[in-house]
């Protein structure tokens, strides 16, 4: 691999995203959970993400130079495993997709996943979102925002964890051209009615539906999901545009 770091802090005390902890700038909306990688992913680990890893830094990018390319720019936040990731990008050969990760055996199966498919319109950040967003992404870069199935913190005293926040939500609407869409999706109802809320009363950006959204094409059915929807339970798609 690469000696060059994956994963580097940002500046303490810059560019405060809400009052959190002290020292974190802002309150994380994930725990990095232990877990191992399979052999296989940490071999594709290893191979890719010298490749198609972008490292953290505190300053601007450019989306084009890091895809050597002029195309649409879609930013997916928790890649979980990679597998719904992989797919859109798959079927959507035409856009550039980067995808935001910590947890590293989701990474390695998402490494595995472009390598298998040859993907070229797919890089990984395996950082904070947030910081990556602040720091990383120009005002006006991005064409899409995906924010599929993020953790609940279903816990009341917990939901101050949770990604979809006013401040953060109009972080990411800054990032998108006009036009742009900003598409959420949850399973579990009361964070599903909390993003929509969240989303409403960001003045830039304006509901694509009348409430909930219809699921897109573009976003595939996970196994998850599937199993779901078998027992009955909801899914619930929000999607909205800047403005």
């Amino acid at each position: 691999m690469s000696d060059t770091p994956l994963i580097q802090p940002a500046a303490v005390g810059e560019g405060v995203y809400e009052e959190g902890r002290e020292g974190y700038g802002h309150i994380k909306s994930y725990v990095r959970r232990a877990g191992r990688m399979s052999s296989a992913q940490e071999n594709y680990y290893a191979e890719m993400m010298p490749k198609i890893g972008v490292v953290y830094a505190p300053q601007p990018i450019d989306l084009a130079a890091v895809y050597g390319r002029n195309a649409p720019k879609i930013l997916e936040i928790g890649t979980g495993m990679g597998e719904t990731t992989a797919k859109i990008a798959d079927a959507n050969r035409d856009n550039d997709y980067l995808g935001v990760e910590v947890h590293v055996p989701g990474v390695g199966a998402l490494c595995k996943q472009i390598a298998e498919r040859d993907l070229s319109n797919l890089r990984i950040c395996q950082h904070d979102a947030v910081e990556v967003v602040r720091d990383m992404l120009p005002e006006a870069s991005l064409d899409g925002v995906h924010v599929f199935f993020p953790d609940p913190w279903h816990k009341a005293r917990h939901n101050k964890r949770r990604l979809i926040q006013s401040p953060f939500v109009a972080l990411l609407a800054s990032r998108l051209k006009p036009g742009g869409y900003f598409h959420c999706a949850t399973d579990w109802e009361e964070y599903a009615h909390q993003m929509l809320e969240v989303l409403s009363a960001e003045p830039t950006l304006v509901n694509s539906a009348d409430g909930f959204a219809p699921r897109p094409e573009y976003r595939p059915l996970t196994k998850f999901e599937n199993r779901g929807i078998r027992l009955g339970h909801g899914v619930w798609d929000v999607i909205f545009r800047k403005k």
